[in-house]
């Protein structure tokens, strides 16, 4: 059976990127490879063995396309409305609440949280699926 180990988003500035995840999501560098060209840095955190790299090419100018595709991270929270605050405090660009329950049946709460490249985070409470 596959586990999957991490997902790669492109950055302009993995500084920046490795420090935004820190203060949103407590995600520190597990590792991080120098090639000539690019850098590959990895983050996680205790909760999971998951990582996030964040894939540097030394010489990118200009943002990344991000298409119109709507693939996003997301991350499981205790309490939506402290971590929603949180955010909004260290100055992250965070959207609405959303209590998705269609028909009335709670499916999920979540909102999401952009990062310094313009990626989505969803930012989910935990709780039934959402663990």
């Amino acid at each position: 059976m596959a586990k999957m180990v991490h997902s790669c988003i492109r950055v302009l500035d993995d500084v920046k990127s490795a420090d935004w995840y820190k203060s949103a999501f407590e995600l520190e560098i597990a590792d991080q490879l120098d090639f000539d060209a690019f850098r590959l840095t990895y983050l996680k955190n205790e909760t999971t063995g998951f990582e996030l790299e964040l894939t540097l090419n030394k010489e990118r100018k200009s943002p990344y396309d991000l298409g119109d595709g709507y693939g996003h991270l997301a991350v499981t929270v205790a309490n939506l409305e402290h971590d929603h605050a949180r955010l909004e405090k260290l100055g992250i660009e965070t959207g609405d609440i959303v209590d998705f329950a269609p028909a009335g049946r709670r499916v999920a709460r979540f909102f999401f949280a952009t990062d310094p490249d313009g990626y989505k985070i969803e930012v989910i409470e935990r709780g039934g699926r959402f663990r």
